[in-house]
């Protein structure tokens, strides 16, 4: 049983609703009541927590990010597509005294909603979040899963304490995941170091930098692993530094380089279209930094494409 005294529930002022009947918005079709749960496909939950940023030493800021990608999800106009969908937002984790222990209540939970066929979207919080996430997945699907880490750096660091840029280190020397079934995507040279892509690269995990993307046809490219990506289902973690700091500056490590808005929206319906895919994860965004809650939108608009392409799932 889902233990939902250990949820925050939605603030339902973030749940926008449109005067005019002609414009319907998410915020009228998404539900919040736990009682809606066995009707629902897809379950959305937030993870107000930037522990392992500041463990990372990056800046704080992430724990707001959930309530500001709500706020701008929940405006979008609601498509043909995704009124079909019946969603759920349980609202979010509740922050434990220690980041291990708020880990261990995402993996619980991710754990039993995976067990009951639900798609699960969870709203970061700091990139550390992707450890119990595929905890959670191994625990459902074994090894038997795709990975990709949508990211400027590869988040394999090896410290002590568990932190932002730990969690794929953890999965891979637990052996929580495959290598072969793990992508390191949009990753840039000059944000990781020889050490670690050396780990990666004898370990067989698949190492796609950004400039590769680009000269292959981003979408195509992605389109061709998954054809031959022989998983049982996918986790697609998307981490906000990924992209460029004109296109969403509120962020835990901004930077002048990296994907433009439109190609990570891209990548999200990508992701929607497979029907393998189990979670889609956003961490990163910190609203602290941000300029006109563009990070926020443009996680928002990630989801909305996430969830407008789900359709081939009912072909």
């Amino acid at each position: 049983m889902i233990e939902f005294s250990k949820l925050s529930p939605v603030n339902i002022a973030l749940l926008y609703k449109s005067h005019d009947k002609n414009d319907p918005r998410l915020g009228a079709h998404v539900k919040t009541n736990i009682e809606r749960y066995g009707e629902s496909e897809i379950i959305i939950i937030g993870v107000p927590t930037d522990e392992g940023v500041r463990r990372n030493k990056g800046r704080i800021g992430s724990r707001f990010a959930p309530s500001e990608i709500r706020r701008a999800f929940y405006r979008l106009t609601l498509s043909e597509q995704i009124e079909k969908l019946g969603i759920l937002d349980l609202g979010d984790i509740i922050a434990q005294e220690t980041l291990e222990q708020t880990h261990e209540e995402l993996e619980n939970l991710v754990s039993k909603l995976l067990a009951d066929r639900k798609t699960v979207i969870v709203l970061g919080g700091g990139n550390d979040i992707s450890y119990p996430n595929c905890v959670a997945m191994n625990r459902v699907f074994g090894k038997n899963f795709g990975v990709f880490n949508i990211d400027k750096h590869y988040d394999v660091r090896k410290m002590a304490r568990r932190n932002s840029g730990t969690p794929y280190r953890m999965l891979l020397d637990e052996e929580k995941i495959s290598p072969d079934l793990f992508y390191e995507l949009a990753s840039e040279g000059f944000a990781n170091s020889r050490a670690y892509k050396k780990y990666l690269e004898t370990l067989g995990v698949h190492i796609i930098e950004l400039d590769e993307l680009r000269k292959n046809k981003m979408s195509q490219f992605v389109n061709s692993i998954l054809e031959n990506l022989h998983a049982e289902a996918i986790f697609w973690g998307f981490d906000m530094d990924a992209v460029r700091a004109s296109d969403a500056p509120g962020v835990s490590a901004p930077s002048p380089t990296g994907l433009f808005s439109e190609e990570i929206i891209e990548l999200a319906a990508v992701a929607g279209k497979d029907a393998r895919s189990k979670v889609l994860e956003i961490t990163e965004v910190n609203p602290r930094f941000d300029v006109d809650n563009r990070t926020s939108k443009l996680a928002a608009i990630m989801i909305y494409e996430f969830l407008n392409n789900i359709e081939v799932r009912h072909a």
